[in-house]
């Protein structure tokens, strides 16, 4: 058999077509898997959080924090030169969430917000508000942490961004690994699936009620960190308003600092309450002309 004879005979051999579809598909499993990715798009595939080890953050209770929204925190190092570099790397494996970057600063965190998905100007609006309120909290990445999902809730109720939880997939080599167990055992597997959603659901309720004190604290912080940069825009047209608008923000103004004094002493409800009333009386104002 000529030299010639014997390629063609190899390259037109079934076997030879099943290894060559083989290599294809694992090459693609580890591709779509994100085995060639960084370690923060290879962490964020599976977890709504990063973090570098000098920040300290407890990965497992910020995870409960953000839950299923379409939500994902990166703690980044301080001197990261460009973060959006970063979220260029998490283009795929963060497809479809709001991205939020934080780097350590001496006078709190500096952000950088993203969107991953499509869309035209209000994504800078979204990006800008996704971490509003943080700078107070520097030294307390959970506490930020919430404030960033308090922000998130407020995008979503605002109509900018639908609601609906974040879909995780496992890797595709997972699948093809544990295809077989997954037929022999699937019944059994089904049963403890709902199980373990049960159990899990009560667990998360057990524990909202528990950090209900302490979320309510912080989402009238962050709404209080709002209405003040409202009073700090305003504050700009002050000298050229006419006496109405003057006599209104001076009060708006005085009101914002009594709030302020009393925060420590007044409930969450009744706190919340004045801080909305707050945020609607400088929106009106900013609406004059």
């Amino acid at each position: 058999m000529t030299r010639t004879a014997w390629w063609r005979r190899v390259l037109t051999a079934p076997f030879t077509w099943a290894s060559v579809a083989c290599l294809i598909l694992a090459g693609w499993s580890l591709w779509t898997g994100g085995v060639f990715e960084g370690p923060i798009a290879r962490q964020v595939r599976t977890s709504s959080v990063y973090a570098v080890p000098s920040v300290g953050l407890d990965v497992a209770a910020a995870e409960r924090i953000i839950g299923n929204r379409r939500l994902i925190v990166v703690f980044a190092e301080p001197d990261t030169p460009d973060p959006g570099l970063i979220c260029d790397a998490l283009d795929r494996a963060a497809d479809g969430t709001m991205v939020m970057v934080l780097r350590s600063q001496p006078d709190g965190w500096k952000r950088y917000g993203c969107a991953m998905f499509d869309g035209g100007g209000e994504l800078m609006a979204m990006e800008g508000t996704l971490g509003v309120g943080i700078q107070q909290f520097g030294d307390d990445p959970l506490a930020t942490i919430k404030v960033v999902v308090v922000n998130y809730d407020r995008i979503v109720r605002a109509g900018y961004l639908s609601d609906g939880p974040r879909t995780i997939s496992p890797y595709l080599p997972r699948y093809l690994m544990a295809g077989a167990a997954v037929l022999a055992v699937l019944f059994g597997s089904l049963l403890i699936w709902l199980g373990g959603r049960r159990a899990g659901r009560v667990a998360m309720d057990r524990r909202e009620r528990r950090d209900s004190a302490t979320d309510g604290r912080v989402a009238v912080s962050a709404a209080a960190a709002v209405v003040a940069q409202q009073i700090i825009d305003l504050d700009s047209r002050y000298r050229h308003g006419d006496d109405n608008f003057r006599r209104r923000y001076v009060t708006l103004a005085g009101d914002y600092a009594d709030l302020l004094g009393d925060l420590e002493t007044v409930d969450d409800g009744r706190a919340a309450q004045r801080v909305e009333k707050l945020l609607d009386r400088a929106r009106h104002l900013s609406r004059r002309r």
